[in-house]
């Protein structure tokens, strides 16, 4: 999956569900056009019932019916030949918060993994929010001291789910003041792009290495490819690390990024804005 693209939305948690629901609204839009069922997978929370009546409930409140609930108890189910196939015939498949090491714990490896990379391959729409959000990338975040300067201990990583590669991403992001622990993931991981989304924030990934930002909040950017200087491999580990030349872009909702190339496309630049303006 290689420097691949699909669809994708990704949000930092905490998304409006009873007001406006900017967010899955979109979800819902995408998910219509698409044809099949929105699968929710509850594998990451503690309580799977009640996060998929939740969801369910919401959806239908915005007109999506087609829904599922697939909840993975087990890697015995994630081998399940129905779940496999109801994944791959998906429009879309949505993970819900929790704990992302029990998604990545529970499905890395099984066949239900293997459909999710091919459903995704072929078109369908993949929604991760909080820990759903984390465990799509190749290395995840899993945890780290919030609120903090950024420290050699502040971080801790592991493999994910692998959609979408090349970039670490952090969520709950200003709510929880965890800019610090995502500069030492960055720090570490120089080649990947870190992204901090904020809660009720999104970004929407559409078949291109672009993404732009929905939601009440920001998405922050953090390029460490042209760092000059760190100490990341000489502290111990509660010293403070130090960075230099490293690049933060704040973008709200209407601005896009485009990965591949390193590049924030400010919202006047963007076609569809100068039309509405026009």
């Amino acid at each position: 999956m290689e420097d691949y693209f699909g669809n994708l939305i990704i949000i930092g948690g905490a998304e409006d569900k009873a007001d406006k629901c900017e967010i899955l609204k979109e979800v819902v839009k995408k998910t219509s056009s698409k044809g099949g069922p929105l699968i929710v997978l509850t594998a990451a929370t503690e309580y799977p019932e009640e996060v998929g009546a939740l969801y369910k409930k919401t959806f239908n409140r915005l007109h999506l019916h087609d829904i599922k609930i697939i909840d993975i108890k087990d890697r015995h189910d994630a081998n399940k030949v129905e779940f496999c196939k109801e994944i791959e015939s998906s429009g879309c498949v949505f993970f819900t918060g929790g704990d992302q090491l029990k998604i990545t714990s529970l499905i890395g490896g099984t066949g239900l993994y293997e459909s999710l990379k091919q459903a995704y391959r072929n078109g369908t729409l993949i929604v991760g929010t909080s820990a759903g959000a984390s465990c799509v990338c190749s290395t995840m975040v899993v945890s780290g001291k919030d609120d903090d300067s950024p420290r050699k201990v502040a971080l801790k990583m592991a493999p994910g789910l692998d959609i979408i590669r090349g970039v670490l991403i952090d969520q709950h992001f200003a709510q929880r003041g965890r800019i610090g622990r995502l500069l030492g993931g960055v720090a570490q991981n120089p080649e990947s792009l870190g992204i901090g989304i904020d809660e009720n924030t999104a970004i929407v990934v559409e078949g291109s290495s672009v993404f732009r930002v929905i939601g009440s909040g920001a998405v922050t950017v953090i390029d460490g490819s042209l760092i000059t200087h760190t100490n990341i491999s000489e502290l111990l580990p509660q010293e403070t690390l130090a960075i230099t030349d490293i690049k933060i872009h704040i973008l709200p909702r209407g601005y896009k990024y485009d990965m591949r190339n390193r590049v924030p496309i400010p919202k006047r630049e963007n076609k569809e804005d100068k039309n509405e303006d026009s």
